[in-house]
């Protein structure tokens, strides 16, 4: 290897083939937002979620609402674009909250304590990548995201 190989080049690989790759795609939507649509729409919109091909986006006011409905199509194909993929099929407007990037809070997310069941179960998955740096990250991924997730 020439020089260190992105994280989510090495995820990419890792989950290929996995429900986990699928997910890893469709998290792009929202670093890719702001650059596909340009700031000024993306000051007034930000994705919310996304499921089976709909992104839905919140919208900060209803002259922007009304304006963005006309615009659909371009935003799906900004975004697919920028994606260099067609995941979003259809775009949902909601009048919502939307963060400006300069907004955005920068405390530290809240974490839970994990079970004991739970620090076994990420051991597991993680013995299943042969590199040991590779391993150290997949794990810390893992412990990172079930500590952010309620319990439930």
């Amino acid at each position: 290897m020439k020089r260190p190989a992105p994280v989510t080049d090495l995820l990419t690989a890792l989950l290929r083939g996995t429900p986990a790759e699928l997910r890893l795609k469709e998290g792009r939507i929202w670093e890719v937002w702001d650059e596909a649509v340009g700031s000024k729409i993306a000051l007034h919109a930000q994705p919310a979620s996304f499921r089976e091909g709909t992104l839905t986006l919140h919208v900060d006011s209803s002259p922007w609402l009304q304006q963005l409905t006309y615009l659909k199509k371009d935003l799906i194909a900004k975004v697919n674009e920028a994606l260099d993929e067609e995941l979003v099929k259809e775009i949902q407007l909601k009048g919502g909250k939307v963060r400006s990037a300069a907004a955005k809070p920068q405390q530290a997310p809240k974490r839970r304590k994990l079970s004991e069941d739970e620090q076994a179960w990420i051991k597991e998955q993680a013995e299943t990548v042969t590199d040991p740096e590779l391993r150290a990250v997949f794990e810390s991924l893992i412990r990172k995201d079930k500590e952010h997730q309620d319990k439930g």
